[in-house]
Formats: C-alpha cells, sequence, structure tokens
C-alpha cells in the first residue's frame, strides 16, 4: 500500500510537471526558483534517511557480504535492462539497444537470474538510460530543479519520465505490486548501505549540504543525457526508490 501511495504521489507531480513543461521553462545549470519548496522537501527526506533508512543500511552493511550486496545491486540493475533498452530504441541508438538485450539475456542465464554480471566480463557495455533522458533528447526541457518527497533530486521532465519508468517496468507485468513491496525495499536499503560512506563524506565536506546535492545531480544528469560514463553520486542513491 505504501509503495503504491508513492507511486500516485509520483504520477500527480508528474502531471504537474507537463504543465510546467508546456509553459515553457528552460532548463539552465543550478535553476531552483522552488528552492523554498525544494528545501522544505530535502530536509523531510534527510529527517527519514538519517533517522528510519540510514540505521536500516548501516545494520545491513555490517550483516551482508560485500560481493552479496553487489549480486543485490546486478540483480535489479538486470531487471531494469528492457527498460534501458527501450529508452535506447527510444533515442534511437539500436546498436546500445541491442547490446542492452544481449545483456539481459547473459546475465539472465549464465549469471543466474542477474546476481552476476557475466556480461561486462564479456565486453556487453553497460548502459544508465531512463525516460527522463529519452525526453531530453527530443528536446523537452528540464525546467526548474525539483526534489520530491521519498525520491529525492529531480525536476518537472524528470518526474515525468520517473513516472512512464515505473508503470513500464518489467515486473508489474508479471507480479502484483503486493509482491514487489519487499524486494524493492531490500534494493532501497542494499543501495543506501552501498552509499553509506559517500553520503558521509558529501555531508562533511558540505558548507550548505542541499546545494552540494543539487548541483551534484545536476552536474551528473547533464553527463548522463550527453552519455558520458560515471560512477553514481551518492545524491543519486539517498533518496531515490527504483521503478
Amino acid at each position: 500500500m505504501k509503495q503504491a501511495f508513492l507511486r500516485r504521489c509520483c504520477l500527480r507531480i508528474s502531471i504537474a510537471g507537463l504543465f510546467f513543461l508546456r509553459a515553457g521553462l528552460v532548463f539552465a545549470q543550478e535553476y531552483d526558483p522552488w528552492q523554498r519548496f525544494n528545501r522544505a522537501m530535502f530536509t523531510f527526506n534527510d529527517t527519514i534517511d538519517t533517522y528510519a533508512l540510514e540505521p536500516v543500511a548501516k545494520a545491513w552493511d555490517r550483516i551482508v557480504p560485500e560481493r552479496v550486496e553487489q549480486s543485490v545491486t546486478n540483480l535489479f540493475q538486470n531487471v531494469y535492462t528492457p527498460l534501458v533498452a527501450i529508452n535506447n530504441v527510444l533515442q534511437g541508438k539500436p546498436h546500445h539497444a541491442a547490446e542492452d538485450v544481449a545483456r539481459f539475456m547473459a546475465n539472465s542465464t549464465f549469471g543466474l537470474f542477474g546476481l552476476f554480471d557475466v556480461a561486462s566480463h564479456w565486453g556487453l557495455e553497460k548502459h544508465d538510460e531512463d525516460f527522463g533522458q529519452t525526453l531530453a533528447v527530443w528536446g523537452v526541457p528540464a525546467g526548474p530543479y525539483l526534489v520530491l518527497p521519498f525520491v529525492g533530486p529531480s525536476s518537472p521532465r524528470d518526474a515525468v519520465g520517473y513516472a512512464v519508468d515505473s508503470v513500464a517496468t518489467v515486473y508489474w507485468f508479471f507480479a502484483d505490486i503486493r509482491f514487489t513491496i519487499g524486494p524493492q525495499t531490500v534494493q532501497v536499503v542494499n543501495s543506501r548501505a552501498q552509499a553509506l560512506d559517500a553520503v558521509r563524506e558529501l555531508k562533511t565536506a558540505s558548507v550548505d549540504y542541499y546545494a552540494a546535492v543539487r548541483n551534484a545531480y545536476l552536474q551528473r544528469r547533464a553527463r548522463q543525457i550527453k552519455d558520458q560514463q560515471e560512477n553514481a553520486g551518492p545524491d543519486e542513491e539517498l533518496y531515490r526508490i527504483e521503478e
């Protein structure tokens, strides 16, 4: 029920995002006219993270071996690979889409349903695409920076993309949402556990933690849209609930 509620909230915000996009708002680096609202949502998310998610993630990190954490990450990345392939097709990158399909088949079989990333060892490149990036390739402006409750850093364009990706995720077609809440909770906790050190360092080094996360997110999204490969930053892991 909680996950369904979050999805409904995200869809409503996405509809609002479409309105702002139609209004012709143009993305600019660090364009943050809704900062008062965003800071309130950021504080809300950070409070939940500090008192709920982070303690659970620390316990998980102490109990679960690093190799198992990585296998959990691999598993969920494999689940989302068909969605990555679809977005690559929509962005006019058929070669990348073919690689994604090959990765999914290899990891789903020889990699034991994706627990092991054998495709990377075979030279099949991993891609990171979503519908927000697809909209960017199509020329849709991002609009102002936006912090979503429970989700984190975003924009009106990315909120719409997040909603579309959520609906299109593969497991929706095979399992009732009630049976996906547990696995998704594991995914969120596991992702947060892997980002413990990075988030702690960012908080310690930042004079303004909100601004640091905002700037890191905007720069990372710009690089993703340009297909510049990099490791995920702590802002990407802190609040985001995967589709």
